[in-house]
């Protein structure tokens, strides 16, 4: 049997094609032949972290795989002047694939290793829910052309037995949907204004999924970096009347998102951008947030255990950010198992045509919550033949955007 002695021998990154984006993966491989995976990105304005891995990989090979907060903190040394962006997305890849390794090693799923499973399913919501059929077509179906189609999709969900779903910001000409993402540049306005029209829009489009998915269904809604505090104060009156689980933005400045939360009416949720204790700890302080949404795959599950007992402490809960394949969503499971103070996991219901061929196993659904697998790691690897059955696009630029085709925001 292998032992917690086995140490680091070969460090790999591998892509393939996931449609609109591609799919990144950490390989670590033990002296004994146990490999430990982890999931990234490189399409959230975040390119580039597959290069830093391959640099810093000499760093912490021979090193003993269990020792992942020993990693870490060398490879933070190591790196601290850029830990806070990139980098630091590279180090929590690095970090998952080694939690992944150890255990394996030791038999256990990877919510033993963060604490133990506190509950055996976790509630979710479907993400981007009439966004990715709406704004990534032809990659997911059935397409939705026309505001019919949005409250379809409403009850479709209720149907399909979620409880919750979350969507992002459209405006309506004649039942024709378009996508508002300024914060992307979809369109190109810089000065992030917001104007009547859009805020219309942002009532048609949740009163549609409301009149499709009844009133037991819980409505998210993301308006990302959309905004300057100006433009969201006016969305956030215009929202005043709806019931909303959360309204979902993102700023760096804690003051005016502590201002704006005390003047809505909505429970607010932010913070997936953030990396690392001190990055959140402004927001924190300044009671800035509802709901603390954590990115298990930039920060690793270890570092976001300690950003969740640290939310815990300013009595806040927080909510993992997953809008990646299905090992991501695996690993958020694992975390989202463990931790105590959870609200509410992301996952995205639409899927790709050959997702399902490229792990072994898949995430499994019951009653509006995701069943906790107990596999030991993470519960489900990628098959690196399916993988390179889907070689990566180079059509897709650093950004994740489809350089051909119908352009919109990256999530």
């Amino acid at each position: 049997m292998s032992t917690i002695k086995d140490r680091i021998a070969t460090v790999e990154t591998l892509a393939c094609d996931a449609g609109w984006r591609n799919y990144y993966f950490v390989k670590i491989q033990t002296t004994d032949g146990v490999v430990g995976w982890s999931e990234f990105d490189e399409g959230f304005g975040n390119p580039g972290i597959s290069d830093i891995i391959r640099q810093i990989a000499p760093r912490f090979v021979g090193e003993c795989v269990g020792n992942h907060e020993r990693v870490h903190s060398l490879l933070r040394a190591a790196t601290r002047p850029g830990t806070g962006g990139v980098v630091g997305q590279a180090l929590g890849a690095i970090e998952n694939a080694l939690l992944d390794a150890k255990a394996k090693i030791l038999g256990v799923s990877c919510a033993q290793l963060l604490g133990g499973r506190i509950r055996e399913t976790v509630p979710v919501y479907w993400s981007h829910c009439g966004t990715w059929r709406m704004s990534r077509q032809p990659y997911y179906t059935p397409p939705i052309d026309h505001i019919d189609g949005v409250k379809a999709l409403g009850a479709e969900v209720r149907e399909r037995g979620f409880k919750a779903l979350k969507t992002n910001v459209y405006t309506y000409k004649g039942g024709r949907p378009r996508g508002w993402a300024p914060g992307f540049g979809v369109p190109f306005e810089p000065g992030l204004n917001v104007d009547r029209t859009l805020l219309r829009g942002v009532v048609e489009h949740l009163e549609a999924l409301r009149d499709g998915a009844g009133p037991d269904v819980e409505i998210l809604v993301d308006l990302n970096f959309n905004a300057k505090t100006e433009g969201y104060l006016r969305i956030l009156r215009e929202l005043d009347n709806q019931e909303l689980f959360w309204v979902e933005l993102d700023t760096f400045d804690a003051d005016a998102l502590s201002y704006m939360r005390s003047q809505s009416r909505q429970p607010i949720a932010s913070c997936e951008t953030l990396i690392g204790l001190g990055q959140f700890m402004p927001f924190l302080r300044q009671r800035a947030v509802d709901v603390a949404i954590v990115d298990l795959i930039w920060n690793g599950a270890w570092q976001s255990m300690k950003i969740a007992a640290l939310a815990d402490a300013h009595e806040v809960n927080v909510a993992p950010h997953n809008f990646y394949g299905h090992l991501a969503t695996m690993m958020n499971v694992q975390f989202a198992a463990a931790v105590p103070n959870l609200r509410i996991m992301e996952t995205d219901i639409d899927r790709i045509a050959w997702d399902d061929q490229l792990f072994t196993h898949l995430p499994e659904f019951e009653n509006g919550s995701m069943i906790v697998p107990d596999r030991p790691g993470w519960g489900t690897e990628p098959i690196e033949e399916a993988l390179r059955a889907y070689p990566p696009n180079d059509l897709i630029n650093p950004l994740g955007l489809i350089t051909y085709g119908r352009k919109s925001h990256p999530g």
